[in-house]
């Protein structure tokens, strides 16, 4: 049987993480040894769930590339940029660019307030912000007919009823693939209150 291109990848994905995290920690020591089981997996959830994403993505907070790597690496077919403020952060995402393959994958090495209007398709973000500050980052770089794929913990039901103050948006929730508490949140139509 043989490992599909994409499946070699992953691990040399999860390999760059186990490298590179005692220098930068890219995701938390403690969650090192989750990282195909609980890091990648979240990921793959939200591609299998995005699976009908067209256009461009943008990753906001990439950190490690977790989703944005995992989305580069399963969907080769989408532009997608990675905004990541950090630049060590950044240098290692080019890396992991250059060593996977990934021609339409870049990074933005830029605070998500200072980037110009990304007026992105798709965007993603995890473990970045509570969702009432996060809403801000959506508006800014989503285009109005575009979707936000936003992975949040177990907090997320009260973090929802706290950007509903301030913010009107269509939601659908998906289940984390992982924590039976967590969820991917599916946010369209965003709009101030």
């Amino acid at each position: 049987m043989s490992v599909s291109h994409e499946t070699e990848r992953l691990a040399t994905y999860a390999g760059l993480l186990r490298k590179w995290n005692p220098a930068i920690n890219l995701i938390a020591a403690s969650t090192i040894d989750q990282i195909e089981a609980r890091h990648i997996a979240d990921s793959l959830h939200l591609v299998e769930i995005a699976k009908n994403a067209q256009g461009s993505w943008v990753d906001l907070g990439s950190g490690g590339g977790l989703p944005g790597i995992v989305v580069a690496i399963m969907r080769p077919d989408l532009e997608l940029s990675m905004v990541e403020s950090d630049q060590r952060k950044g240098a290692f995402l080019r890396n992991a660019i250059r060593e996977l393959a990934l021609p339409h994958a870049k990074v933005l090495c830029k605070r998500i307030e200072a980037l110009d209007r990304l007026d992105a398709a798709n965007l993603s973000a995890r473990a970045l912000a509570p969702l009432p500050q996060l809403m801000a980052y959506v508006e800014r770089h989503l285009s109005p007919s575009g979707t936000a794929w936003l992975m949040k913990g177990r907090n997320w039901q009260a973090e929802v009823s706290q950007a509903q103050s301030d913010w009107k948006f269509d939601l659908k929730t998906h289940q984390s693939a992982t924590d039976p508490d967590a969820a991917i949140l599916e946010i369209t139509g965003l709009r101030h209150a």
